[in-house]
């Protein structure tokens, strides 16, 4: 099969190896589309993320669909041309965090497109069969692999409890951004802002039911919020959230940036607000397959750009070049 591999930093090739043998309990899957991810443009430009570093070739990709087409020993749940959507971490089972529900902070966890492990930029790929999800006909191969993004939305929501008519910031419109607004509003909040600085991207928020206000331009003023989910990883973007929000308010950081930040401890205090990270997710794919089956989460809407396998490296770049670009995805067929 062909995979494509990153060798090193802004260095991407395309390269034969074989078909991988599914393992006890396994599935193997035809991979037909895979999102491409920040992280994994991060990889590409500066070859680590924080204490994760690339020190072989490795194989990015991590939002990802595609259909199973072999069973290894002992996998039951899914026959050969069953359509799924891929849940790319899979944790030991036996933690402590596991054992608690908490499995995607498991110190074990083995995650497609994490050092050393290869993701799915790749024809083939094996997967534990707990972790494939079966897709409806309503919900395309390409929104398939966007319920990984999805499922951050879906944590990030139930992190910060929105309910109806809740009032809720975001801060940032990239593809984790517009989804965050759509599931906030889903999940019923009654008002829904995204703040960014990006024309083309808070015309979509827009289209997609969001107010907007392009922080470039315009002062965050008049917003009180009772929810932040900052999506953007801009430290004063984050700081200009917190300050919107209201008495016990709370505040999800999903976006990377910064590794620290200067908080207002007296507002902090004061407001009594939370302020918490996401780190991934946990149980989310059978929410997040609800929501886009539904229409109440609208994935295709966001797909920009399509390359094939052969061309990795323009699916990793071409955000620099276009400011339109919401989310590439590499077909590999």
């Amino acid at each position: 099969m062909t995979v494509s591999v990153l060798r090193g930093v802004h260095e991407v090739e395309t390269e034969q190896r074989a078909v991988p043998v599914p393992a006890e309990g396994e599935v193997l899957i035809k991979v037909a589309a895979v999102g491409t991810c920040g992280s994994d443009v991060h990889y590409y430009e500066q070859g680590r993320i924080g204490d994760a570093v690339v020190r072989e070739p490795l194989v990015l990709g991590h939002e990802a669909s595609g259909v199973v087409v072999a069973c290894g020993p002992g996998a039951r749940k899914h026959v050969p041309g069953t359509r799924v959507a891929i849940e790319p971490g899979v944790p030991c089972g036996r933690c402590a965090e596991c054992r608690l529900g908490r499995y995607n902070l498991c110190p074990d966890m083995v995650f497609f497109g994490t050092p050393p492990i290869d993701g799915a930029f790749a024809e083939y790929v094996t997967l534990h069969e707990a972790f494939a999800y079966p897709l409806p006909d309503s919900i395309s191969d390409e929104a398939g692999a966007l319920l990984e993004p999805l499922s951050v939305g879906v944590w990030g929501a139930r992190k910060a409890r929105i309910g109806p008519g809740s009032r809720v910031l975001v801060t940032g419109a990239g593809p984790i951004g517009l989804i965050a607004a759509q599931t906030a509003r889903a999940f019923g909040a009654s008002e829904v802002v995204v703040t960014d600085v990006n024309e083309h991207r808070l015309a979509v928020a827009g289209e997609l039911g969001a107010r907007t206000i392009d922080v470039g331009r315009a002062e965050l003023t008049g917003v009180e919020a009772d929810v932040l989910l900052e999506c953007s990883g801009n430290p004063r973007a984050t700081l200009q959230g917190i300050a919107a929000l209201g008495r016990a308010g709370r505040a999800v950081l999903i976006g990377m940036g910064a590794d620290e930040l200067a908080l207002p401890v007296a507002r902090v205090q004061q407001y009594e607000l939370e302020v918490t990270g996401t780190f991934r997710y946990a149980n989310t794919w059978p929410t997040a397959i609800e929501l886009a089956a539904s229409g109440a989460v609208r994935l295709d809407r966001l797909v920009t750009h399509r390359f094939p396998l052969t061309e990795v490296r323009g699916a990793l770049t071409v955000a620099a070049r276009d400011p339109a670009t919401i989310k590439p995805v590499v077909v590999p067929a």
